[in-house]
């Protein structure tokens, strides 16, 4: 029986118990949840084979990295922003094409859902968690391209480093107009359906990202951030993130 089923079951027992019998009086006091409260030596060992489990497995080393990479080191692109939108397009791409046989055509990701930095060293199962805390999954939503047109005028208003994959190029004015927004170098057609990758999250309008709705339709991939960034990272030994022209503001 796990320790939620023995909870379960001792609540009911209690419920009967007091259903049966006449309650003359009940107490209670606050118990201070700090760092006097002494652990109980019977649940720490009970415990501790679990947390040694799960820290051996968030401690795995599945990469390196040979800097720093901070999400506020770029004005409107960052590596580590970068580095995640370009990981959602390489690992969600082959899981949408088996879903619907399309391509994912660009990633967009919000610089707030980035949680951490990448620390110099060794990159770790738990250094994907510290990441994206969040349980944040990937979804492709079909969009016309006026909604794409949409969405280059939020991200020009914006004026922060929202994370978008390397399929995209979008520069801005000085003005912080759209000067030219491409989508594999081509310019964006209002006629045509786009597949774009993003989370949940976004997808339900967070950040003020409206622009996904009304669609053509959405594609559910099952696939969390955290776990994308997970399988990216254990393809290769050395993370390589880098930030281009992207995203990207004239400064004339």
């Amino acid at each position: 029986m796990t320790i939620k089923q023995t909870l379960k079951l001792c609540f009911l027992l209690l419920i009967f118990s007091c259903a049966s019998s006449k309650i003359s009086k009940i107490e209670g006091e606050r118990i201070a949840i700090d760092e006097n409260l002494k652990p109980k030596a019977e649940i720490e060992n009970y415990i501790k084979p679990f947390r040694e489990h799960v820290n051996k497995d968030m401690d795995n080393i599945i990469s390196y990295a040979p800097e720093t990479y901070s999400k506020t080191d770029g004005e409107l692109n960052t590596a580590i922003g970068n580095l995640m939108a370009d990981a959602v397009y390489d690992e969600g791409n082959p899981v949408f094409y088996k879903k619907t046989g399309k391509y994912i055509d660009f990633v967009l990701l919000n610089h707030g859902g980035i949680r951490s930095i990448i620390s110099k060293g060794n990159v770790t199962t738990r250094t994907a968690y510290e990441v994206m805390p969040f349980e944040n999954s990937v979804v492709v939503a079909a969009i016309k391209g006026d909604k794409v047109n949409e969405m280059m005028t939020y991200l020009a208003n914006a004026k922060r480093a929202h994370p978008v994959s390397r399929q995209l190029q979008l520069t801005l004015t000085a003005d912080s107009e759209v000067k030219l927004a491409t989508i594999n170098k081509e310019p964006i057609d209002i006629s045509k359906t786009y597949y774009v990758a993003t989370n949940d999250y976004l997808y339900n309008g967070g950040d003020g990202m409206t622009f996904f709705k009304p669609n053509e339709g959405l594609t559910v991939l099952d696939y969390k951030i955290r776990n994308v960034l997970i399988d990216n990272f254990k393809k290769t030994d050395t993370l390589h993130p880098i930030r281009d022209n992207r995203f990207i503001k004239l400064n004339f």
